[in-house]
Order: structure tokens, then sequence, then C-alpha cells
């Protein structure tokens, strides 16, 4: 069968597929799989069936460093008397995390920690190995740069053992930690609002720690050049582009006029800068050419005494920092006992990852630049907005730093060397952002499947819309007041499943066991179903290379609620005027939409399309999109000896959860 023409999208010969690494100090909830890993997930399967799964490597892993774990098991030890240490801690919850990922049928090849196992060996030797080429590369500056000190604990403080408020103008964030705050905005530690520690609860005071940097600064140039590339030349979401354009502006300290009132001397008092004022705002804006100027500003409108707020920007980005449970740096220029800061070394820990798939399947580590930086290759990573500055800034300069000099072309720099982010909006709960760290607790990942199936989870995740906007996530059987006129919206986009092609398959099977021996008929397919079939494909095809994935189920859903309305209205009339080859060809054409859903279906639904698939009895070419066109008897080795499975009454292929059946 001949394929439509069109002008179709062209897929890499090899992938990675990245899924943003979950913290080693919990479970997964529900914003951890349906905010990202489904995406991820039926993304890769989608392009295992397109190009060929030995062409996929789909990676992620537990991140196994950062204050937020310290912390955790701190007060693990502290409040619960937890008396193992911090690697059976993570590795306790890095165990429960892949077990809960395997109940969703996330199809990794490898699901690794950044601490543990093999993986973990690598990942040191990895960042050791970059930390040396930054350095004798010139990236790196040691700077001596405020860390907060609780004089009644006596300790040097972690980022997450401070808590105030961000000092980012027009951020709303609930809470910002010592250089960084709860929606991912970077700022130094001194300028973090109303600091308090959490040890003692008093207000910490600021000690000069030295620590290598990265000259994130010096990019600036560079990346606006790549967000003026990808907005021409890539489906990259817009509003991931506009996200890292914030933070391409100059130094900018916002003052509120009331501030100002009675001050005649902020000229001469200040760094060179200029001013914007616009009128119609309440700040006026005082923007500087360099950091060092801003924060001698900063110094001077404290000792005014003054308020203001600071813009975004783009600061030196730490690579090492001072707590114990880190990957150990190399000493240099005799800076010692410095561990790595846990953003940097997670950035490259999905490269760790697939060196250490690949050690898993025999294949050299060094072939790990064959699937990261090869023409025919390209790096997919699956985020969640608020990580954007970090995978949309810091890693595409320390990338370009890194292995720039391997890319001469600056075209080919930027289709090889930087991965493509896949950044979706968040997933809420009940309309509210959900987190462990806030009053509104996301239900775990677990929990939901003891009311729905993992068909209808992943369909209604997909339906949810994250590439556009953040959505609720409301099930019924989470709610407070489950009055019976409010639907389950999972169970709502499930229904189409378990509700309307369930019927269109018991259908097909049911007639042909009656009319047709159990076999597939043969014959032609009518043209009008073809020609509605490869126009869903096509659109199917275009929404999963743009990552529109909501979009996929709005194509499948008109797809097979159309197929029923043929199905229904063709089928009364064949029997009304007794019109055997009437109902004959209807068959026909309504197994060539079965065969068609169940390729689109195969990513989003793998197991109860595999079912459908064994009733078949058909070869697994049918998920394969070199024959996507192909009808039915393409994938039958000799149609005189097929029969279909025998289906019993009753049975479903797309079941719904015991706890739904009264």
């Amino acid at each position: 069968m001949k394929e439509k023409k069109a002008d179709r999208p062209k897929f890499p010969k090899k992938v990675i597929i990245t899924a943003g690494m979950p913290y080693g100090n919990k479970e997964l909830h529900f914003g951890h799989v349906g905010g990202m890993f489904v995406h991820a997930d039926i993304f890769a399967r989608f392009l295992r069936d397109r190009i060929g799964n030995e062409n996929i490597i789909f990676i992620s892993g537990t991140d196994c460093y950062g204050s937020p774990i310290s912390e955790s098991y701190r007060r693990l030890v502290d409040e619960e008397n937890y008396n193992k240490d911090i690697e059976d801690y993570i590795k306790n919850n890095y165990e429960k995390q892949r077990e809960v990922l395997d109940r969703y049928e996330m199809s990794l090849n490898l699901y690794a920690a950044s601490a543990l196992d093999r993986p973990g060996e690598i990942h040191k030797e990895m960042s050791k190995e970059i930390f040396n080429k930054l350095y004798e590369g010139g990236y790196l500056v040691k700077l001596s740069s405020p860390q907060f000190y609780d004089i009644e604990a006596k300790t040097l403080l972690n980022g997450r053992q401070v808590i105030g408020k961000c000092p980012i103008e027009g951020c709303n964030s609930k809470v910002g930690y010592a250089d960084e705050c709860s929606l991912g905005h970077q700022y130094m530690a001194g300028e973090l609002i109303n600091p308090k520690s959490i040890l003692s609860g008093t207000t910490p005071e600021l000690k000069k720690v030295m620590n290598w940097y990265f000259v994130l600064e010096s990019y600036m140039d560079m990346l606006k050049e790549v967000v003026d590339y990808l907005r021409l030349n890539s489906n990259t979401r817009r509003y991931i582009l506009n996200t890292i354009e914030e933070f391409l502006k100059p130094p900018i300290i916002y003052v509120k006029r009331k501030e100002l009132e009675g001050i005649t001397d902020l000229e001469a008092s200040l760094p060179s800068h200029c001013i914007i004022d616009n009128p119609k705002k309440a700040s006026i804006s005082l923007v500087f050419d360099n950091l060092n100027d801003r924060d001698g500003a900063r110094k001077a409108l404290d000792k005014m005494g003054i308020r203001f707020r600071t813009g975004k920007t783009l600061t030196p980005f730490r690579i090492s920092g001072n707590s114990e449970w880190g990957i150990e740096l190399p000493e240099k220029e005799k800076l010692s006992n410095l561990t790595f800061w846990v953003w940097p070394e997670s950035l490259w820990a999905p490269i760790s990852f697939t060196k250490a798939y690949l050690e898993s399947i025999d294949k050299a580590q060094d072939g790990w630049k064959d699937w990261w930086f090869s023409k025919d290759s390209k790096v997919y990573q699956f985020i969640g907005e608020d990580n954007i500055y970090f995978y949309g800034i810091p890693e595409m300069a320390l990338f370009t730093a890194l292995y720039s000099d391997e890319v001469k072309d600056i075209e080919e720099r930027f289709n090889t060397i930087l991965p493509q982010l896949i950044a979706n909006n968040h997933i809420l709960f009940m309309d509210k952002k959900a987190s462990s760290s806030s009053s509104t607790k996301p239900p775990m990942a677990e929990e939901l499947l003891e009311h729905y199936t993992l068909d209808q989870l992943r369909m209604h995740f997909l339906s949810l819309g994250l590439a556009k906007k953040s959505a609720g996530f409301k099930p019924k059987a989470f709610m407070e007041v489950k009055g019976e006129e409010a639907p389950d919206p999972i169970l709502k986009d499930g229904n189409l499943l378990t509700n309307v092609f369930n019927r269109i398959l018991r259908s097909c099977f049911y007639t042909s066991q009656k009319y047709f021996e159990g076999k597939i008929p043969g014959g032609k397919i009518s043209p009008r179903i073809i020609e509605d079939t490869n126009e869903t494909i096509l659109a199917y095809e275009k929404h999963m290379y743009n990552h529109e994935f909501h979009r996929i189920i709005y194509v499948l859903d008109s797809y097979i609620r159309n197929m029923n309305k043929y199905w229904v209205k063709n089928m009364r009339l064949a029997e009304d005027k007794e019109d055997h080859n009437h109902k004959r060809q209807v068959l026909i054409d309504v197994l060539h939409g079965v065969r068609t859903s169940l390729t689109l279906l195969h990513p989003i639904t793998p197991s109860s399309c595999e079912k459908v698939r064994e009733y078949l009895n058909v070869s697994t070419k049918l998920w394969n999109w070199d024959y996507i066109f192909e009808p039915i008897y393409s994938f039958i080795e000799d149609a005189s000896l097929h029969n279909l499975k025998y289906l019993a009454p009753r049975v479903d292929f797309f079941i719904k959860h015991k706890s739904q059946f009264k």
C-alpha cells in the first residue's frame, strides 16, 4: 500500500532520552511520574517503534548528593533515631523509586544512582575528569564567597539549612534557600532576604569560604546566539526559550521610588550605571555593566538603608561546595577538602549513566560520544519547568566549554553538542503546587495504582497538556468530597479504551468468529478508510515529533470514535439488508482501523496492545513504523493457515481497576 505523500518529519538515527533525576531522599510522587517520566517513556517507546529499538537509550537515575538529601538524613537520625548510614538511606529510596517506575512500565535502559554501584563509580570518575578539563581549559575561577554560618550551632550551613525570601524581583516562590529558591532562581548567599537557620532558628552570619566557580557570565553572547538560533531552526517550546532569555540580561537592581525619597547623592554613591525610569512602574531600574559593579551598588544601598531587589542575570556557577556528603574534588592550588556542588555533577550524570549502560552491554565506554555528540544522534532531556535554568543555561555553557573544540561549525555545534530540552509545566494537585516540602502533600505514585490502572493514568497524564500550561491533577479517588455529579477525569480519558475501543475490538472478534470462521477476511480496504487512516498517522507523527502529547490524545480520540460510529452505522445497515458482503467490507475496514490504532497506542499502553496483538495472531512487525501504512495482512505469515485467537464472551483488552466496579 502506497503511503500518502506529505512532508514528514525526519527523526535522528540514534537517540538518547533522559528524564530528570529525582532526589534520593524520597519516594516518587504523582508529579515525578505524571509530569515527566510518562512523557519521556512514551517518546522513547515511539522512537523504538519508529527508528529501531537498538537506536534508543533511555536513561535516568536517583540524584544521590546535595543538601536536600543530607538534611533529610540528618532529621531522620536526630528525630527518629535512624541508625543506618546515608548510603543505606539513599539505596532504600532508590530501590523504591525503581520499583515504582517498573510498575508504571517505564522502559528505561538504565535507572541508576549517582552514588551507588558501578554507575556511581563511573560518575565519580567522570566528575573528576570534567573538573580537570575545566580547570586546565581556564574555565574555572576561585572565589571567596559568603556562606551562612550558625553561631549557636557552630557550623557552616548547607543550602537547605537556611530559609528566607528570594531576592529576585517578581519571584513568587514561597521559600528561598541559601543560594536558590524553590522555583530555581539563582543568587549569591548574601542576597537572601531575612535568612534563618533551621538548626537553631537564629539569623546566621556570613563567612567567606573559598570555592571553585565556572565563569558562566562570559557565555552571555553565546547563549543569546543559541536562543536566537533555536527560535528560527528548532521546535523547542517557546516558553523554554523565553525562560532562558530572562537571565540573559545585564545586572540590574530594582528600587521602589519611595525608598529614594530624600536621597540626593545616589548617583555619586554607586558604581557606573544607567537608570531606566518608567513612570508607570513602582520601581526604577539601575542597570550595571558587570556583576562587580552591581555588587558594589548592593553594598552601598545596604549602607544607606535602602531596600532593593535584584534582577535575573548570569552569575558565577558554583562547581564546588563544603558538604561532607558529595563527590570529592581533585585538589588544585592548595584548595582541598571540597566536594562537587550537586547541580553541576547532576548535569553530566546522564553522560555517566550512558557510559555505565554501554559497559553493561559490553560496549566501550568511550562510545558515549557517538550518542551524545554525533551528527546522526540527538539527545532529548525531559525536565520540569523549575529546572529550565540549570539545563538551559549552565549545561549549555558547560558542554560548550568542554566539547566545542570537537565541533568547529557553530550551527553544527548547536545541533550536536546541546541537548534538546522538553520541559513540562507544573502538574498541580487539586490546582495547587504540591511537594513533599510544601503544605499541600502530593499523593505518592504508588498510591495511584490502588485506584486506577496504568492505561488510565498514562492516557490522562498525556491529556493534561503540560506542554502549554500548568494543569491540575484531580483524581476523584483522592477528593475529600466525592459527589456523584462530579466525573472522574482519569476515568473519562480512560473510557476511550475501556469503553469505546474495547467495544470495537470485541465486535471484530465476535463477528469474525460468528460469520468468518474466526479468520480475518481478505479484501481491499475502502479508499475513504485509507485516506482517513493515513491522515491520522501523519497528524500523530507530527505531534509526536513536536512533543505535543496532548494533541496525540485528541487524534486518537477522534479516530477511534469515528471508527466506532462507522462500525455501528454500517453493521446495522448490513444486518437490516442481510448483506454478507457489506458485513465483510465493514470488518475489513475496521480491522484496518484496529491495526492502526494499536500501533499508535503501543507507546502509551504497551501491555494491553501486546495482548490484542497476540489475539490477532500477527507478528511484532505490527509495531514497526516501516510498515505503518500497510494493512493487517502484511503481518500474517500464511493467510491460509491463520486464525484469530478465540475470544471468550465479555473479555476486555483494556481493563478497569477492580475498585471501579460496584
